[in-house]
């Protein structure tokens, strides 16, 4: 469990770097950092800063390559948790959140979250401005006006990228010409033009002045328009790739001064063009076109006949398909990329669940492990001792002179009694060890057999009272009804001159069990804890007990 926090704290830290990563390479390269976060599972992020950071720099990224955004549904809880506590991931979240808004359809929530983020006093430029392009933008879609032009003036006014601020002025110029600011607009087109010609940018000065060319048609001074659109031609092939757009202009001067047959004409070179340039946008093209054909037809027969009013409606229900289409695929991508992350939770799932049964299986046996050894460590502990003390016991036997029959008064005599009477036996068969075996050939030299009992005790209480003028009696009238039968054992064998280890060997004990025994002695007899219990006992204190 340990091992599973500690991985799931370096997990966490791993991805809050990764994403840091990723979110440096966002404004520089969208591509690199969307690969960072490909690499990263959602359904691993525990916590909910890397969530929102997680959901926030994917939908911030997928604007930035300006792909689609319907599967970014999350973006809006990533704004939530930044709003108020971070201004750049506030401000980028949202505005991450609005475009979300707009790929689903939603334009007019798009533009009035990004409307409220602009409107914020203590944004700064550099953060607001990016905010405010998208804003224009969407502006630009709804083929708003009066209200997108201070917003295109601030966007020029806060632009320090020189390429930013010629589009942020082209954006201005498109929010002139919904407004109806047409004299702006041709001031705007011109200043665009010479800004071009100076700079050489041939693409952008036939862009600008194609623009020129359409501002002056709207202004009805059809003349200049032509002579605008010539001026074009003039510079570049008949055929270059702007010839259809060129000769819809064209036509529609012609239109506009009334002379039908060369509105056609012109209308019928731009669809010749159209149909070798366009390919697959023809149908963006065609609702165009569709368009004019219908306004000269009527200006032709004065009516509006079914079959160009059908064409439009194709077109528009074309394109609408065609937009409804992309939806639905980038829906059911969506879905998928939502089936992937549930499908790898699930599997994240399952491998935490068998990684933490697998831990508290390897915990429980390590814990039996260890148990099991320091069982079996403490028993060899004890038989080593019980070893000693028998070794002890033999070689102090050995080493004293043979006693007779006249001596069994010496505490040798009892030692012999008592090794007699050892259960040699019972020892061997719980640890048969090589050493215990040797200690069996030494013993069992000693006389006889003990008779399979661990010790006759009652043998022993009558060694006692012959050699202590009755004092097992003594203790057994006094206290007997206040002492067990193991306690009498240890009072008997402590004033027989037997050790801690050595009592523990006969009676079959642990020599901490022996400690705790004595003390219970102790407190039983009234014995204080300075004085010793065979010393109290030999001087006879057992009459005031």
């Amino acid at each position: 469990m340990v091992l599973s926090l500690i991985s799931c704290n370096d997990s966490s830290s791993k991805y809050n770097k990764e994403m840091d990563e990723a979110e440096k390479l966002t404004r520089i390269n969208a591509d690199s950092a969307m690969t960072i976060l490909d690499g990263i599972d959602p359904s691993n992020l525990r916590e909910d800063s890397l969530r929102a950071k997680y959901h926030y720099l994917k939908a911030y990224g997928h604007m930035r390559q300006n792909r689609s955004m319907i599967g970014d549904s999350l973006v809006k809880y990533a704004h939530k948790y930044y709003s108020g506590k971070e201004l750049t991931r506030d401000i980028r979240s949202g505005t991450a959140h609005a475009w979300y808004k707009f790929w689903v359809g939603d334009t007019e929530g798009a533009i009035t979250m990004l409307d409220s983020i602009v409107g914020l006093s203590h944004v700064p430029d550099t953060l607001v401005a990016p905010t405010l392009r998208v804003r224009v933008l969407l502006g630009a879609s709804e083929y708003q006006g009066k209200v997108l032009v201070p917003l295109a003036r601030k966007l020029i006014s806060i632009e320090k990228d020189t390429l930013r601020k010629i589009e942020a002025k082209y954006m201005l110029l498109s929010a002139y010409e919904y407004a109806e600011y047409l004299d702006s607009a041709l001031l705007l087109s011109e200043e665009l033009i010479e800004y071009a010609r100076s700079h050489k940018w041939g693409d952008k000065q036939f862009m600008f002045e194609l623009e020129r060319a359409q501002i002056l048609g709207e202004m009805g001074r059809t003349a200049e328009s032509d002579e605008a659109v010539n001026g074009i031609f003039k510079k570049s092939s008949p055929d270059n790739g702007a010839a259809d757009l060129l000769h819809m202009q064209l036509a529609m001067n012609a239109l506009n001064s009334g002379n039908l047959s060369l509105a056609g004409k012109e209308l019928a070179i731009a669809d010749s063009f159209a149909a070798n340039f366009r390919k697959e946008d023809d149908a963006y093209y065609r609702s165009y076109s569709n368009l004019v054909r219908t306004m000269i037809d009527f200006k032709q027969n004065s009516k509006i006949r079914l079959v160009h009013v059908n064409g439009l409606n194709n077109r528009q229900q074309e394109r609408y398909n065609r937009a409804k289409a992309s939806q639905w695929e980038s829906e059911r991508s969506a879905l998928q990329q939502q089936s992937r992350a549930l499908t790898l939770k699930a599997e994240s799932q399952q491998k935490t669940v068998i990684i933490l049964v697998i831990t508290i299986l390897a915990f429980l046996i390590t814990v039996l492990a260890v148990w099991i050894i320091t069982r079996r460590r403490l028993r060899e502990r004890e038989n080593e001792e019980r070893a000693e003390a028998l070794q002890k016991m033999v070689d102090e036997l050995r080493s004293a002179p043979t006693a007779t029959h006249g001596e069994m008064h010496k505490p040798e005599a009892l030692r012999r009694a008592m090794l007699q009477q050892l259960g040699i036996i019972k020892m061997v068969a719980e640890a048969p060890t090589e050493q215990n075996r040797e200690m069996l050939r030494k013993i069992s030299s000693i006389e006889s057999d003990t008779g399979g009992e661990l010790v006759n005790w009652d043998n022993v209480y009558e060694l006692i009272n012959t050699l202590y003028g009755g004092l097992y009696d003594k203790l057994q009238s006094r206290c007997g009804d206040k002492l067990t039968a193991r306690e009498k054992q240890i009072i008997v064998l402590m004033i027989a001159g037997f050790t801690t280890k050595e009592i523990s060997v006969i009676t079959g004990q642990s020599p901490s069990s022996i400690y705790v025994r004595k003390t219970g002695i102790r407190k039983k007899l009234g014995i204080p804890e300075k004085e010793d219990i065979i010393t109290f006992l030999q001087e006879g204190k057992l009459k005031s007990i």
